[in-house]
């Protein structure tokens, strides 16, 4: 229920939708202008600027995630309802990854043709976004919880929550790094999983806990 709210809410904003997107592909498409088109140099950096462009984007939306609720009142009423509060942020960062996750999945591989990326490299990569990218909307969650109401909370956002994306950001990039050096990334991708699993478990309830105090 929380998550097709989510959802129809999106649509209505379809803006904010588009723009994250679309700072995605600038931002990947931008450094290839800028730093010539060596094809070495390229696949080299290509992992590291793909997912560096997702965790940004990710973030832009991050500050909106609770701040709707909390000018309208339904906030208060989410900490007083009967459904667990926990429950209702994992629905909502899993909604967030729906929205501003999935597409950055879906179209890095087409982003991946811009830096002479080998083929058997597109499924690493994806499959790495598509294990990091929902922990940075669960992470994301807290930061966004504790920072709702708070003058300037988008800077103090950013500052909480880049130093806990770093991990997912080095398996993530290194995944696809240790594939292309014909090391495999599967030690990686385990790691992103055990992250995934692990935010998945605590980081609603860590939400939760920073909603209560938000609201109070």
């Amino acid at each position: 229920m929380v998550v097709w709210r989510e959802l129809l809410v999106a649509m209505r904003r379809r803006s904010d939708v588009a723009t994250a997107l679309l700072f995605f592909v600038v931002v990947s498409s931008l450094f290839p202008l800028g730093v010539g088109a060596e094809p070495n140099k390229l696949r080299a950096i290509a992992p590291g600027v793909i997912w560096v462009a997702a965790l940004l984007s990710s973030m832009l939306s991050l500050a909106r995630l609770f701040a709707a609720d909390h000018a309208d009142g339904t906030l208060e009423q989410m900490v007083l309802g009967a459904a667990p509060l926990g429950v209702i942020a994992a629905a909502k960062a899993f909604a967030h990854w729906l929205v501003s996750g999935l597409p950055l999945v879906a179209i890095a591989p087409l982003l991946a043709l811009q830096y002479d990326l080998e083929r058997e490299l597109y499924g690493v990569l994806a499959l790495s976004l598509l294990l990091g990218t929902p922990v940075l909307s669960l992470v994301g969650g807290i930061g966004a919880a504790l920072t709702l109401g708070v003058r300037g909370g988008g800077v103090l956002l950013a500052l909480l929550v880049l130093p806990l994306y770093v991990p997912v950001l080095v398996m993530g990039a290194g995944s696809v790094e240790m594939a292309s050096a014909g090391l495999g990334g599967q030690g990686q991708l385990l790691i992103l999983g055990a992250m995934l699993i692990a935010a998945a478990a605590f980081a609603p309830w860590a939400t939760a806990a920073a909603l209560r105090i938000s609201s109070e």
